[in-house]
């Protein structure tokens, strides 16, 4: 629930509600916000309970985060064979090796079918070779 606050932000609340509340009042505060926090829990887990009991047998493995999008579409997408087999076709070093060749102006080496795919690539943090110097026409601006 609480995963992305930091050290930071968990001491500016602390020395926030110190001095809202006040070091006297804090304590009662804190039990209260806790006893809230586990009847707000205790009910959703009846809830949760009384759900799955009207579905029936069928649905014991029924799980609420499925009903979230994301995890309905992972898990759908993650069962699919045909998915499966689309992704370890994918060849990614040859498709930026392809793409990386076009921006370039290289022309695109065809691959053999029977070649295994390259063990290393090109390495990207590797600076590239400088280009041979162009001879540019000198610009003369009083000649125009």
């Amino acid at each position: 629930m609480f995963n992305d606050i930091g050290a930071l932000e968990l001491v500016t609340i602390v020395v926030l509600a110190i001095l809202v509340f006040g070091p006297d009042k804090l304590p009662k505060v804190i039990q209260d916000v806790t006893g809230v926090i586990r009847k707000i829990r205790a009910f959703s887990d009846s809830a949760k309970q009384d759900i799955r009991s009207e579905l029936g047998p069928e649905f014991k493995d029924f799980e609420f985060e499925d009903l979230n999008p994301k995890t309905f579409i992972r898990k759908q997408l993650g069962e699919n064979e045909d998915l499966r087999e689309i992704r370890s076709s994918f060849d990614l070093r040859k498709e930026l090796t392809d793409v990386t060749d076009a921006v370039n102006g290289k022309e695109a080496e065809p691959a053999a079918p029977s070649a295994p795919p390259a063990a290393a690539g090109p390495d990207l943090l590797k600076k590239p070779a400088a280009p041979a110097a162009e001879q540019h026409a000198r610009f003369d601006a009083d000649a125009t």
